[in-house]
């Protein structure tokens, strides 16, 4: 990978995995591993400590001591440090995910932020939304899972509880 333009700064701390493309100017920060059909693209900064697989990460994306597994991120976008994307989950263009986030079938609009402490489950948020710290979305009834639909231009105040089936 070194060879086609990709930084690696502690070859011996990092695990990519046969499946995995890594676009050219990215740097892989120490203690990452890449699996599955991963694919990242240029001007990237992965880790440190993140684990990404079976994920599609586009152009200039950043980062940071987070997992992404299945899911997606549009180009110009970051997360971390310590979210979780799990399966399903997209983040838009420009989007933003802060510090102790998570997201599950959910898509984070382009620009949008969910800043921190927060949770989107089965959620699909509009463009320049903001997720207020504290903000979980109610999916589960003990049954069943419910959708949750945010307009664009939201703005979620902190400590918010959306409980779905909720527009």
């Amino acid at each position: 990978w070194m060879l086609e333009g990709v930084t690696i700064v502690d070859p011996a701390t990092t695990y990519i995995g046969p499946a995995v493309a890594i676009g050219p100017d990215t740097v892989i920060l120490p203690n990452t591993h890449l699996l599955g059909p991963t694919t990242i693209g240029r001007d990237c900064e992965i880790g440190p400590n993140s684990r990404l697989d079976s994920s599609v990460i586009g152009d200039r994306c950043r980062v940071t001591a987070s997992v992404i597994e299945h899911a997606e991120m549009e180009h110009d976008s970051d997360i971390g440090p310590f979210s979780h994307l799990r399966p399903g989950a997209r983040i838009c263009t420009g989007a933003h995910v802060g510090n102790f986030a998570e997201l599950k079938k959910s898509t984070l609009g382009p620009g949008s932020h969910q800043g921190h402490f927060s949770y989107l489950g089965d959620t699909t948020t509009g463009a320049h939304v903001n997720i207020g710290a504290g903000t979980i979305t109610c999916n589960y009834d003990g049954q069943h899972k419910h959708p949750t639909t945010i307009e664009d231009d939201v703005f979620i105040g902190s400590d918010s509880l959306l409980i779905a089936p909720v527009h």
